[in-house]
């Protein structure tokens, strides 16, 4: 099952890389990977879902990954492990990632996908965090937490998916979480509290 899953979804991003994702059809996917248009909808309710899939996988993993560390492991490294996961993901299939983002980002029927899937993944993300904290900003924390996790994973890919150099991926997270801890980016502040 799960080898016929990924045949399809394998497949379909050869084709959309080749032909563009809305020239692309289910059939035609179904054809190039031997299986019948039904077994394609079984496996993937959507064309949408073959591509949105590779990025649901990817910080599905990462999550996973944060709720398998003990509890001890101090939160900001917990979290940076969250990101780092992305990172390894997405540098060990580099080629395929890459032409997956080009594909989002070129095809708008992709992008509420997207975004409901991020939102999902945030969401899940903040109430991980808010079960290794306490105290009564604990829901409040976890969510900007969360939301800072999320930035970085996109911010850094987005900057990735322009780059040409090899470890792109990496350094743009560095550089991302340096700006934060520095205090780079500035942070909403009402004009009595500056003054």
């Amino acid at each position: 099952m799960e080898r016929t899953r990924q045949l399809i979804a394998d497949t379909a991003i050869a084709l959309f890389g080749e032909q563009g994702f809305d020239a692309t059809t289910v059939e035609q996917i179904a054809a190039a990977a031997e299986v019948g248009p039904r077994t394609v909808y079984r496996y993937y309710p959507t064309k949408e879902a073959l591509v949105v899939r590779f990025a649901e996988d990817t910080l599905n993993a990462a999550l996973e990954e944060l709720r398998a560390l003990p509890e001890e492991i101090p939160l900001p490294q917990a979290l940076f492990e969250v990101v780092d996961s992305v990172r390894r993901t997405i540098e060990g299939d580099s080629e395929r990632r890459k032409v997956v983002y080009q594909i989002i980002v070129r095809t708008r029927s992709l992008h509420a996908e997207l975004r409901a899937v991020n939102w999902l993944w945030r969401e899940s993300l903040a109430e991980e965090i808010g079960r290794r904290t306490g105290g009564r900003t604990a829901d409040m924390v976890a969510a900007l937490a969360a939301a800072n996790v999320a930035a970085v994973v996109e911010i850094a890919v987005a900057e990735w998916a322009r780059s040409e150099e090899p470890g792109a991926l990496g350094l743009a997270v560095e550089q991302a979480l340096a700006l934060l801890r520095t205090g780079e980016v500035p942070i909403p502040t009402p004009a009595s509290a500056s003054e």
